[in-house]
Parts: C-alpha cells; structure tokens; sequence
C-alpha cells in the first residue's frame, strides 16, 4: 500500500516560530527554497522524508510529534465533528477544512476542545467532562498507533519466543523468575464476580476459570506491561495532559491493554500474518491465540511509519445501538463517530446470526464507499444463569483498498452498494423508507393529497 502524504505544516509553522526565524531563514537552514517552505507550511506540499530528516538534525525533536500534532486529529476528524446536525445546513466541504486547517490551524484546534468537551442535551449544547469522550480524543490524536509501545512490545515478544514456543507459560514464567509474581487459576466461586486480580501481599495474580486461553494470555501479557512499559505508559499518560483522574486511569488502561495485544500480535509478524491471508480474521486468530475483538481491535492499529497495514476502523455496539468502543484509526470514517447508526448498515443485523461473519458494501452520501463486516462476540466471565452480554463487532476498510481481503471474494467492489447515512437525524437521503426522523434543521412537510415511500419528508427533500 502506498504511504500517506503527511501534511503537517501547522506544525512546521509552529517550530518555525519558537525558534524566531523567517521563512527565508528556515529555507536556508534545511537547504529548500522559501517558496517551497511556504507550500509546505500551507499543506500544498507533503513533507518528505529528506525534509523530515533535516529538521530533526536541524531542531531536535521526534518526527513522530509531527503526525500526532495535526490540529483537532486532522481533518477527517474535523469532517466527523462537522458532520454533527447542528452544522447540516452548513455544506462545509473538504476543500474548505484543508484550508482552515492550513490558514487557522489554532482556530481549528480551538473548535475541536471545545466541540469534544460539549454534550448533546435537549437540542441545546450542554458542557460534558466525560471521561470516555476525553480519552477517547487522545486515541484519537495518535490515530490508535503508539510507536513506543509496539516497540517495546515486539522486542519482548521476541525474546519471549526464544525461551519457549508457549507465549502463555513464557510470560508467567517472566513474571515469576523476573518479578516474584505468580499466577493462580481460582474457581468462579472465588472470584464470583472478577476475572483478574493482582493480590500485592501474595505477590500472586489471581485468574478466574471462566476465562478461555486467549483472555488468560491477555491477562499476564497485561499485568507484565503494568511493570515493563510502565515508563512507555507513563510519558504518554503525562503527555496527554489529563486534569480528570477518571480519565487517565482509563486511558492507561487502553495503553496496557494495547501493548498486551501487541505482544501477542507483534507488529510485524502480525502485518505479515494480514498481508499473506488477506487478512482472514479466523485465521489470524488461530494463528496468534487470539480472540475476535481482540483481532479486530489490532488491525486499526497498524500505522508504523514504512509499514502501515490497511485503515480499519471498528466500533462495538449492544443491540440497543449503543456504542461502547469506537476506534476510527487512520480510516478517516464518519460511521465511527457518528452518534447515529442507520438500520439498513448491516452491523445491526450481526445479531441476528450471532458467530456468522456479516459482509456488506456499503456507500454513504458523499459517495464514499467501504466494504464492512460485523460479527458477534459475547465477553468472557458467564456462568450458567448469570446474565449474558453480547455485542456486536464492526470493521470496514474503504472499498478501494479491499481488492486483497478474502472477506471481499465474490463481490464487485465497484457495483451496487447499499446507501447508508449517519443516523436519520444526520442523513439527508429522499425517500428512505427506512427513516424515523428529519434530519436536523429541517422542517417537515405533511401533504394530505399523497403519500411518497417515506413518510417523513422534509425541506429540501
């Protein structure tokens, strides 16, 4: 797959201006024409590797910060805050956020705090310190790729191999010969209502029964990152800046369980395990003791600089629509963040055929289109009579990158796909006959005389 263009001039700006030089000045620096510079610093020209290495020489600092710095997580991100009701009579197109976020990039930052630090209340905007919405910003900065910790990740993965072809009896023997932590296995009587404990005193991590291979693997990898990438763990949490205590626990939570899966998906064995079965889920699983969320979770994470992986997105939601994880990655996808689902996306009918992987093409009303798949999943921990959860797993690549995946076999990519929006309220498609609500902002029509398939219209319908 070819690189993506990394278009960071807001950034190269900001350096420009801490270190009090001109454009002429920088240009002659890094040996570049200030009319390229200016280009650069506009976004009409990427940043080539050439130039990346010049300024890091030139200005030490981490080219890394360059891609996570774009102003509101770039603007894709910026086009999912827009596509929110509230601005549908707008029409904000791509050109014009390429060119805010060129000629305002602080402006556009600005507008993205305070966009993610507002709740939805009764029509009206209403302030919202949600912890999950606040961590979920910060995953989003870094487009769900930490670099340090698949690093660190992938080193001891490998190490872990060559002491032993059992990742599980590798990582429990780590934590007992190099930190005095044993495991213990309990019955679900004894951890009636926990899956994993560390017992600090006993110097021992306690796991419940219930939990099948993969979920054991998980938990050890997880509590070894709690002491091996601590200093990896603790510079991101610093860096992220939470005032709210809630909050960075739970974002140091999502980087442990990161580098968990990292280390039982090492990056670059787990891209090429993707590339060599066209990125067949099941298969992937057997092959790295892995679960299907946790798969699925791993292939939006796949943004190494020199070797990126395809831009999955995944969201997970209950049967009543709600979503519990949303991770947009690189894919730049508004179905991530939209608050709506609409019914005739497939990921709804998942349920309906609960293990059975659900394909779909799907094309939304700015004529993007993806190829999706949703399958269930049900956590682990029920015991006969207890309450059993289920959710349902959704993943989707554009269309145009699909070609290799042997979930696309048998389907034209470039034929019919089924119409789908953001939710009604944010969906402006005439004559759905699947609609339950205006879009937002516009005003009803009702006609006595005639009845057309949907039977809410509306103006401009």
């Amino acid at each position: 797959m070819a690189e993506r263009k990394l278009l960071a001039g807001h950034a190269i700006r900001r350096l420009r201006r801490g270190a009090g030089l001109t454009q002429a000045a920088m240009a002659e620096m890094l040996s570049i024409s200030p009319s390229y510079l200016n280009l650069v610093e506009r976004n009409q020209r990427p940043i080539s590797a050439t130039l990346l290495i010049k300024l890091a020489e030139s200005f030490d600092f981490d080219p890394r910060t360059l891609a996570a710095a774009e102003p509101g997580g770039g603007s894709e991100a910026i086009r999912r805050r827009l596509a929110h009701p509230m601005f549908a009579d707008l029409a904000i197109d791509r050109n014009e956020v390429e060119e805010w976020l060129a000629s305002a990039p602080g402006g556009a930052e600005a507008f993205a705090r305070v966009f993610d630090r507002m709740g939805e209340g009764d029509g009206a905007i209403a302030p919202s310190d949600d912890p999950v919405a606040l961590v979920r910003r910060e995953i989003e900065r870094w487009r769900n790729h930490f670099a340090d910790l698949d690093a660190a990740a992938e080193a001891l993965a490998d190490e872990l191999r060559l002491g032993a072809g059992d990742l599980y009896g590798a990582i429990t023997e780590r934590l007992r010969a190099k930190h005095g932590i044993t495991i213990r296995v309990l019955p679900a009587d004894v951890l009636p209502d926990t899956l994993r404990r560390l017992d600090l005193h006993a110097r021992q991590l306690q796991l419940s029964e219930v939990l099948d291979p993969a979920s054991r693997t998980f938990a050890v990898a997880f509590q070894l990152g709690q002491i091996e990438a601590q200093a990896e763990v603790d510079a991101l949490a610093k860096a992220a800046g939470f005032t709210d205590r809630a909050a960075e626990r739970l974002y140091r939570r999502h980087l442990l369980s990161y580098f968990a899966a990292a280390v039982m998906m090492p990056y670059a064995r787990f891209l090429r395990g993707c590339e060599a079965t066209g990125y067949d889920i099941e298969l992937l699983q057997r092959r790295f003791g892995a679960g299907f969320e946790q798969v699925a979770h791993r292939l939006t994470t796949l943004q190494r600089v020199g070797a990126r992986g395809l831009p999955f997105f995944m969201i997970r939601i209950d049967r009543a629509g709600q979503a519990s994880k949303r991770y947009p990655g690189a894919s730049g996808a508004a179905l991530v963040e939209a608050e709506g689902r609409c019914p005739l996306w497939q990921l709804h009918h998942a349920f309906d055929r609960p293990g059975d992987l659900v394909v779909q093409l799907v094309e939304m009303e700015d004529g993007a289109r993806w190829l999706t798949m949703a399958r269930t999943v049900r956590p682990q921990g029920r015991r006969f009579g207890a309450v059993r959860a289920e959710f349902a797993i959704g993943l989707g690549v554009e269309a145009a990158l699909a070609r290799g995946l042997v979930a696309a076999s048998g389907i034209d990519l470039t034929g019919a796909a089924m119409p789908i929006g953001i939710g009604c309220r944010g969906c402006f498609r005439a004559d759905c006959p699947q609609r339950s609500a205006a879009p937002a902002g516009r005003a009803l029509i009702v006609n006595e005389r005639e009845r057309r398939i949907s039977a809410l219209t509306f103006v401009g319908d």
